[in-house]
């Protein structure tokens, strides 16, 4: 099963475009869109082009033409949130999964060629104040400069209790069931914590005389790998890790690891074959 991955896209409709045209090109079977869709509410750039309504006024509009082109090889295409899109989009993305142009699939599992795809949206605490898609991790710890899952904005109301205690460990008690995950590809937003995936440009930056720290991903994360070893989880939201560390990929066990996200202007496009994740690639085009 051919497949390629993206994440933190951001709204730039210059890398959607670079997607569109090589899901056209070469017809992968599933394509894999790791949240941050929308244009940022965070770091906005002149270089976007902002829409009124981005999700019908340009995705859907080019999904629509894309199936067009390619009736019989338009891929199936599975998608999730990150910390910078507004929890309030769901509801129409949920609403407009009815077109058959995508499947919406966080905290859900779907099959497809004897392989289950699951997704999952949540980061832990970060310094950000838009608070939709953040959940303490493993406890109610908040790392220096970061601000509490309580504090912060929310483009949806919650439960006050949930939020105080909810954690991502929590809700991966519920949504991975079983024990056979060796054909099972997860879709994070989070990277695992203190991975190849995971590392901020912090050296040498400090709040109150406190050092911050280097490490932003999700020990939940991580745990589950280490325990449950799926085939391959894939991820995003730390931008500058790949050009930290130098890589952008990683290995726990037998489960291989792979970022998509990027802090240059091109689009950073994984490529990986699901009977054979370890020849996986990564280009900036």
């Amino acid at each position: 099963m051919k497949c390629f991955f993206v994440t933190d896209l951001h709204g730039h409709t210059s890398r959607y475009d670079k997607l569109f045209n090589l899901i056209y090109e070469e017809s992968p079977e599933t394509v894999l869109i790791g949240g941050d869709l929308f244009p940022s509410f965070t770091r906005k750039t002149d270089t976007q082009n902002i829409y009124e309504d981005f999700f019908e006024g340009y995705l859907i509009k080019k999904l629509n033409s894309l199936r067009k082109k390619m009736p019989d090889a338009y891929p199936d295409i599975f998608l999730i949130l990150g910390n910078d899109d507004l929890k309030a989009e769901e509801e129409k993305i949920k609403a407009l999964e009815v077109t058959g142009l995508y499947k919406y699939i966080h905290s859900l599992k779907v099959t497809k060629g004897g392989y289950d795809f699951y997704g999952y949206s949540y980061v832990p605490p970060s310094p950000f104040l838009l608070k939709d898609w953040e959940k303490y991790d493993i406890s109610r710890y908040v790392d220096p400069g970061c601000v509490s899952p309580e504090e912060g904005k929310r483009s949806v109301s919650e439960d006050s209790h949930e939020v105080r205690y909810a954690t991502i460990k929590d809700d991966f008690e519920k949504l991975f069931e079983g024990n056979d995950f060796s054909k099972t590809i997860v879709l994070f937003h989070s990277p695992p914590y203190k991975t190849n995936l995971d590392r901020l440009d912090n050296d040498g930056k400090f709040i109150d005389h406190v050092p911050l720290d280097n490490y932003a991903g999700s020990i939940a994360i991580r745990k589950f790998i280490e325990e449950k070893q799926p085939l391959a989880t894939l991820h995003g939201h730390i931008h500058e890790s790949a050009r930290l560390t130098g890589e952008w990929k990683d290995k726990i066990g037998n489960t291989f690891c792979f970022s998509a996200a990027h802090d240059g202007p091109e689009l950073a496009l994984i490529k990986f074959d699901a009977e054979n994740p370890e020849s996986a690639v990564r280009e900036l085009v």
